[in-house]
């Protein structure tokens, strides 16, 4: 009945070269927020090196959830037919992983469902994508056994995170601290490594354009993520604002704004470039590499500089703190550390897609770097204020001495951009 009255109803519509982000996948990056909210909170509760480890295996996981996304909308709009019931119902999935974040790596026999809950939402995350993926591509038989493929390592890694669950409590002696993560880490060994094992066969990149949008949009749901941690710390609801912490604050969202920059301004369009100009397994290749993998590590680098950054304003908005007494903790080092991945990344990343590196950048991560230890000792305003003097140095020299290559950058962007509204434009004249 409901194929005769809408004769044009598809459960499922395939996606075209010029396709664009469908409101339902933005919406869908609203639950992100509150996984990646999590994830810093996880590692700020234990600032350690085994709360780091712990935290970055969540993060690597949660990354694939979001990667599965990203995938099917290669093949799926997701803005129509049966798509946003799955999209949907997968937010569930996605929330359910964030809200266990907090007991993820504990005993199931101690009470909580966290440690069962995780693995579960995260089997359904991936069976309803992979569902989706395999009726999209039902004929097309590479890719049908490429999938199969990847299920399968589902299948072993959330059974590894259940076996994670059930591993009872040992006795201190035995380092049972690193059992459940080390089960964890063989999980996202035998995700990540079936990734290369599958390798580049009968896949297909259908619309560039939007692929790299979608990965702009995490980075920019990252970066508020980093934006609320660092509001968190100055703990505005259970205590005045004071001069100090509007400072750091106000100087941290300099840093914040300079590492945006740094990935919008020229890199991010430069790079969606290079993939519309790349065709078949090339650009496979390249947007495994660029942006399926080296663009964990950048949001990996953006949630430490958010636990370092929430650790500092807190300290600074404290009663009575010692304004010239260095940091305690590894806030200061873990500011400057989650500042140097996420740089590391943006040239990994250009060299990757552009094959070009920008010597301001690597005399920045140098620099950044080998402030990390000294960032402990520091005063904790003046930690703070390096970091920005760095970041903003950065931009302010890019924009002086790369002036010429950024404002031809800027040319072929605004070409292509207005080429697009004109076919646009014309389209809807003759279609009113």
């Amino acid at each position: 009945m409901g194929s005769r009255r809408y004769p044009g109803w598809r459960p499922v519509r395939t996606v075209a070269a010029g396709a664009r982000v469908a409101r339902v996948e933005v919406f869908f990056d609203l639950v992100f927020v509150y996984g990646f909210f999590n994830i810093s909170r996880f590692v700020a509760e234990d600032l350690s090196t085994h709360g780091l480890v712990k935290g970055m295996l969540v993060l690597a996981l949660l990354w694939l959830c979001w990667i599965a996304h990203i995938l099917v909308a290669q093949r799926v709009r997701l803005g129509e037919g049966i798509a946003p019931l799955v999209t949907l119902t997968a937010m569930g999935a996605v929330l359910g992983i964030a809200l266990s974040i907090p007991q993820a790596f504990g005993d199931q026999s101690g009470g909580g469902p966290a440690p069962v809950l995780f693995p579960l939402c995260y089997f359904l995350f991936r069976g309803l994508h992979l569902g989706l993926h395999l009726y999209a591509v039902r004929d097309r038989p590479v890719e049908r056994r490429q999938l199969i493929r990847i299920g399968v390592a589902v299948v072993v890694s959330t059974g590894l995170l259940l076996a994670a669950a059930f591993v009872p409590d040992l006795p201190d002696d035995a380092d049972h601290l690193w059992v459940r993560p080390g089960i964890w880490a063989l999980a996202v060994l035998v995700e990540y490594g079936n990734g290369f094992v599958v390798g580049l066969a009968g896949w297909r990149l259908v619309a560039p354009g939007h692929f790299v949008e979608r990965f702009e949009l995490i980075v920019i749901i990252a970066f508020g993520e980093l934006i609320i941690s660092i509001g968190l710390g100055s703990g505005v609801l259970g205590k005045p604002v004071t001069w100090t912490t509007f400072y750091t604050t106000l100087v941290g969202l300099a840093a914040i704004v300079s590492l945006w920059w740094l990935y919008f301004d020229s890199l991010a369009p430069a790079a969606e470039l290079a993939m519309h100009g790349r065709r078949g397994p090339a650009r496979i290749a390249l947007a495994r590499d660029g942006y399926l993998y080296l663009h964990l590590p950048m949001i990996a680098g953006l949630i430490l500089v958010a636990v370092g950054g929430e650790r500092m304003v807190h300290h600074l908005g404290a009663a009575g703190v010692d304004l010239l007494g260095p940091l305690p903790g590894l806030g200061g080092p873990l500011l400057f550390t989650g500042a140097a991945l996420y740089l590391v990344s943006l040239v990994a990343f250009q060299f990757r897609v552009l094959g070009t590196v920008v010597w301001t950048r690597v005399t920045a991560v140098v620099l950044v770097v080998a402030a990390v230890p000294v960032a402990g000792r520091l005063p904790a305003p003046v930690v703070v204020a390096l970091l920005t003097v760095l970041t903003v140095g950065l931009v302010v020299a890019e924009i002086v001495l790369l002036a010429g290559s950024r404002w031809a950058l800027q040319e072929a962007v605004r070409e292509e951009r207005e080429a697009r509204e004109a076919r646009e434009a014309r389209w809807r004249r003759h279609h009113r």
